[in-house]
């Protein structure tokens, strides 16, 4: 019986053959054996005794990091419950759309990026991307599936996208459910809020 390789697949009787003059031709490493340090009694410290610690110097508790010159990005929040529920019902406002369908990933991320700086730019504060649920083709692999539904919500939450989306949600199936989102626009800075 020939052994088996990690993959689950037997040696044929050339491959067996080969390894065998492989593993003849080998030398052994040797270990170098390590001599354990005679420690006399006097080298070891004396065991602790019951004494208070010692109390960090009050310099070094007042101490904080360095503030970042980058500024902060705002966080991403979800799109509240009441204003999903609008949508859902037909009754909410969608004021831009876009449609990534057959882009490649390159394509998609330039203009996604292009379409929410003008959604921002005329004041838009909901708008929809349509991915796509992705189909499985001849010649394309399982993994590939789905490419934009996949990244395009890693990308909103890219630095360059977060100065201009509040948040995002999957669309309702409506609107093109797990091939779509919900996208809310950031106000522009120095905007008055309403």
């Amino acid at each position: 019986m020939t052994p088996k390789t990690r993959r689950g697949r037997t040696l044929s009787p050339e491959e067996r053959a080969l390894w065998e003059q492989v593993a003849a031709s080998t030398k052994p490493l040797h270990k170098r054996k390590i001599q354990p340090a005679e420690v006399s009694a006097s080298a070891l410290p004396a065991p602790a005794q019951d004494q208070p610690a010692a109390a960090l110097p009050q310099s070094a508790t007042a101490m904080r990091a360095p503030k970042s010159k980058e500024p902060r990005l705002p966080s991403l929040a979800p799109i509240e419950k009441r204003h999903l529920q609008r949508l859902a019902r037909g009754t909410g406002t969608i004021d831009a759309r876009i449609d990534l369908h057959g882009l490649t990933q390159a394509e998609a991320h330039v203009r996604l990026g292009g379409f929410l700086r003008m959604a921002q730019a005329r004041d838009h504060r909901l708008v929809l991307v349509i991915t796509g649920k992705g189909g499985f083709e001849e010649g394309f692999s399982p993994q590939g599936r789905g490419i934009l539904r996949r990244v395009v919500p890693q990308w909103l939450a890219l630095p360059e996208f977060r100065a201009l989306v509040v948040g995002f949600e999957e669309a309702h199936r409506g609107h093109g459910g797990a091939g779509a989102l919900y996208v809310r626009i950031r106000r522009k800075k120095g905007k008055d809020a309403p």
